[in-house]
Order: C-alpha cells, then structure tokens, then sequence
C-alpha cells in the first residue's frame, strides 16, 4: 500500500469495499463499482475487493453458520468483508481485533447500517472464539471450498470432468503480467535485454509473449510509452498469428466486438493487412484509438452493433474475421474475481445466443476461402466448443481447421496436471479456426 492508503481510515477502506460487493451482487461489474469509488480510497478497495471475491464463498458459508437469516444487504456485505479478510490468518491483511474493532466503526458511520454494528461485534468476536470449528464446519460446503457459486463448479465439473479441481484452483491464483513484444519497434531478443537492464525479471518467454516474475507498474517498462510493448495475456495472443497463419497479403480483415484494442493491435503489427474495427460500446471504443495511437499503428473504426451488419459494412467481402465473442468470461476469473460472483447460470444460454447471431451475421461477410477465428474467454462448452458444433452443423460451406479448441488455464504450481495446450501461464480460451468453402 502507498502512504496515502495507510494514512486512510481502515474504516472507510471496509465500508468502501463493502459497497462494491454489494454492487456486484446487485449486478453491476466490478470494475465499474471500483471506479465509482472515490480516487483516493480506489487502489486500496481494488486490492481488498480482489481478496474478498476470491475468499467470498468461505465468507458466505461462515456468515450462514452465524447468522442463519442474513442481514439488510448492505450489513450482509460488510460482515461478509470482513469474514473474507479475517478467516484465513495467513492471508489477513490486517490484524483480526484491528478488522473486527475497523468494520464496526465502519457500520457504525454509516446511518443505514449504524443500528445492526452490535449484532456484527458479536458475529465477528465469536468467530474468532470459535475460528477452527467453523472454518472446519464451513468446509462442508462446497462454495466455502471452492469460493465460486455451486452452479459455476457444477458446470465446470460437467465440462472438464478431469480438469474441474485444477480449474477452479488456478482461478482463485494471482495471475502473471504477460507482455506482448511490437516486433515493429523491438526484437523480442532486443527486448528481453532491456528488461535485463531495468532488472525485470522474466519468468517465461514464448514467441512475442514475455511472463514476468513479479508484476510491475507499466511505467516501469521499457519503451511502454513509445509503443515497444503491450500487456496481454499469453491466451489471447493466440488469436492474431492464428488468423493471419494463411491470409494472403495485404488482406481486408474485420475485427469484430473489438474493444479494448489488443487484438485488433497485434494483427497491425504481425502484417500490413487493412483491419476494421466494429465496437458497439463508444466509450471502450475510444480506448482501442488510445491503444493504437501509443502503439504507432492505425485501423479504421465504426461504433456499431456486430451483428447489425447493415449499418456499417460497405458490401466488400472480408479476406478475414476475427470475432472475439461477448461472453461469461469464465476463462478469465483470477484477472476478473467479480466475474464469477456477477453471473448468473441463465447468462450462459443468453451469451450463447448472442454469440450465435454474432457467427451467422457475420459468416456471409467472408469470401469464398477467407478464414474466421471464433474465439471467446470462456471455459464453457457452451460457449466454445458446443457452440461452434451447431455452427458447422447448420453451414455446410464452413469447415474447421486444426484449431486449438478449449485452452485450460494453467499456472506453475498445477502445469503438470493440465494438458499441454500452449504457454506457461496463462487464461482460458476457446479457439475455433474456421474456412469458407463452396457449399
């Protein structure tokens, strides 16, 4: 933490945080809940936020075996906070009495949670009376083991029946800082020495992707400013060589639901291919200009529905279409700990629609012989691999090509239990390479 995070009250820190918990349960991101904070309280609720959503399955469970009715929502998410911060004494960052005494001063400041302080005083203080029997007894529960929702590791077991226990381990891990190498401006060579001079550690380094050691501030990169480098995990720097492996040159390529801009980058800077960006959000739009202005690359751009093909295409067919799918994000929970508390099981079936009319509005746009890469940061069948067997099923002028299907995520400690699908460490993704034949 800086100093002006230690000089904050831990009291407004935990009320802070508990007010994005109770927004995502409400259903609004985490990322969006975080950023309403004010500024000088963000980076410390990020970092608590982080470490309550990934401890939040254990803290519902305690807070069941203390409290069976739950409290008003906003005194349910405080307790749940705290819980989350305290159960587990090795991770605590913060002293247990100094947590306890912190979280009902936080209660206590705020008029619509000040009358139920005494009744968490008292849950809190008789959890850590009785800390070994009801960590032992919330172990039971399977949301308390896994710290995801019962219908998210029900779903998982059903789709990786061999993998669901690395899985859902590796998501509740701190993911690594990837990089991605412009090899317009630097060597991956060139740059891994420069790393060695600002004495960057490297982890791991395959084609343009470098994992870093230990995570840095990206101002502490070299060349970060001048456009030598990108963060971007090593899963979805699959998609640009992917698509690019048999186009031919100079190609027109449409990158579909293209925001933030890491893609839709790494297609200008592995060719000198014509790329068209479509993104629907103009604020996240805006972020793929800012993206490719620091990287000295141009694209061209309309805000627009996809899938709404009438109202943005000029009629000239694409030689390539990378669509990177709306979907639950399944894949990349330890980037996003929210995500798996934001969902609900319905959403994979509503996804899975959009993601279908995504494919058939999109598929006519191809030439006879273009490729499109379907790709989603999604660990569901439903959503990758299920997905694309409809597809093909209803489109007989489409065919798969070797592709690497369903990427699991993997980390150090569990890459031996996992089959190898790629890098070191990286998120889950689904790929499918698809070719445009005659019917």
């Amino acid at each position: 933490m800086s100093v002006q995070e230690k000089s904050l009250p831990l009291w407004q820190l935990l009320q802070a945080t508990a007010g994005v918990v109770a927004s995502v349960r409400a259903g609004k991101s985490g990322t969006a809940a975080v950023e309403s904070v004010p500024q000088a309280l963000r980076p410390g609720v990020q970092a608590l936020a982080f470490q309550v959503w990934r401890n939040l399955g254990r803290a519902q469970a305690l807070r069941k075996l203390l409290a069976a009715k739950p409290p008003a929502p906003a005194t349910d998410a405080l307790l749940c906070v705290a819980l989350a911060l305290v159960w587990n004494e090795a991770d605590a960052p913060y002293d247990a009495f100094t947590l306890v005494n912190q979280s009902v001063e936080a209660l206590k400041r705020n008029p619509a949670t000040k009358a139920h302080a005494n009744f968490v005083n008292a849950c809190l203080r008789r959890f850590l009376r009785e800390r070994p029997a009801l960590v032992a007894a919330s172990s039971r529960d399977l949301e308390a083991l896994w710290n995801h929702p019962l219908w998210w590791i029900k779903r998982v077991q059903h789709d990786h029946p061999q993998h669901w226990e690395a899985i859902l381990q590796v998501a509740n891990a701190h993911p690594p800082m990837t990089l991605r190498v412009n090899v317009r401006k630097k060597s991956v060579v060139a740059y891994l020495e420069l790393l060695k001079t600002a004495e960057i550690a490297v982890r791991f380094n395959e084609g343009s992707a470098i994992e870093l050691s230990k995570a840095v501030s990206v101002g502490q990169l070299p060349g970060f400013h001048e456009g030598w480098v990108s963060v971007q995990d090593a899963a979805a720097q699959v998609a640009a060589p992917l698509l690019l492996r048999s186009l031919p040159e100079q190609a027109r390529i449409l990158d579909a639901c293209a925001a933030p801009g890491g893609k839709t980058a790494h297609l200008l800077e592995l060719s000198n291919d014509s790329v068209l960006a479509v993104e629907m959000d103009g604020v996240r739009a805006q972020r793929i200009t800012e993206n490719l202005s620091r990287l000295g690359l141009k694209a061209s751009l309309s805000v627009a529905n996809a899938a709404q093909t009438k109202a943005w295409w000029d009629g000239v067919l694409f030689d390539g279409i990378l669509l990177d799918a709306p979907c639950t994000a399944s894949g990349i929970v330890r980037r996003h700990p929210d995500v798996r508390w934001l969902r609900r099981e319905t959403d994979i079936a509503q996804l899975a629609q959009l993601q279908n009319e995504l494919l058939t509005a999109l598929w006519p746009l191809l030439k006879n012989g273009g490729r499109m890469v379907y790709c989603t940061c999604s660990l569901f069948l439903a959503e990758g691999q299920q997905q694309i067997q409809t597809f093909l099923a209803s489109h007989s002028d489409a065919t798969l090509l070797p592709s690497p299907g369903h990427l699991i995520p993997k980390s150090p400690a569990n890459t031996n239990s996992l089959p190898d699908n790629g890098a070191h460490d990286q998120d889950g993704f689904f790929y499918a390479h698809l070719e445009k034949r005659s019917a």
